[in-house]
């Protein structure tokens, strides 16, 4: 039986054709709400979508497209929901970018653009354009998924720590921003998940021996909530 938490309420999810994102888009369709999934592959998204479908859940919006090229349908995402559906409740900004993992000395100015337009200016992009209807709910809510290099940089790991701490930094911004409103605005950081990311920094280590999407994606759901009172937090889960 689908639990209806968020019967009623639109989330946008990018990032949501495998991975965290799609066990996140089953978790948050499971709890009644119309899910708007994000991703640059169209089949990737249509698989999520019959996943929630099967559950029992309402059939997905699938918008496909490169957070890292497309600007213009970044900036006009939340205008566009609000028109579908009337509203906009829920942002998870899950999509990231790895790139390689190189000296910073080393970095190049096509790879450095990549992860930054991903990690960083899509999440700038996102707030202008989602800000909006999620101020106009009376329960907004904005997650952005982060990473431990941040707390912790590493060696190789510059490009993409920097483009998370960018990015938690804005965030953290806007957080103080809308204090005064409903909408709660936090960052997540799952800590270590079988992903395709993390198998491409990691090659020798075996997925199974790791925890998966689907472990930390109630987690993920709970700071989607209405009843979610943390504001301006970064939530570990796991670890």
């Amino acid at each position: 039986m689908m639990m209806a938490a968020l019967e009623g309420r639109v989330a946008l999810i990018t990032g949501a054709s495998r991975g965290i994102g799609a066990a996140l888009a089953l978790e948050l369709a499971r709890l009644g709400a119309q899910c708007v999934l994000v991703a640059r592959t169209q089949g990737g998204l249509e698989e999520v979508d019959d996943a929630i479908r099967a559950a029992g859940g309402k059939p997905a919006t699938l918008l496909p497209f490169d957070l890292q090229k497309a600007e213009k349908d970044i900036d006009m995402i939340g205008p566009s929901i609000v028109q579908r559906f009337g509203r906009l409740d829920i942002l998870v900004h899950n999509a990231g970018a790895l790139n390689k993992l190189t000296p910073v000395a080393h970095i190049e100015p096509r790879d450095w653009a990549e992860v930054m337009a991903v990690n960083l200016t899509a999440s700038w992009r996102l707030i202008r354009s989602c800000d909006p209807p999620l101020r106009a709910s009376e329960a907004g809510r904005a997650v952005f998924v982060t990473s431990g290099r941040v707390l912790r940089p590493r060696a190789y790991w510059g490009m993409y720590g920097a483009s998370k701490a960018g990015m938690e930094h804005l965030v953290m911004t806007w957080a103080q921003e809308v204090e005064a409103t409903p909408l709660r605005v936090n960052l997540v950081d799952p800590d270590i998940v079988a992903t395709k990311m993390r198998a491409a920094a990691m090659p020798g280590e075996d997925p199974a021996t790791l925890p998966q999407p689907a472990d930390v994606a109630p987690g993920i759901a709970a700071l989607c909530l209405p009843s979610e009172t943390r504001h301006g937090a970064r939530v570990l889960i796991g670890g």
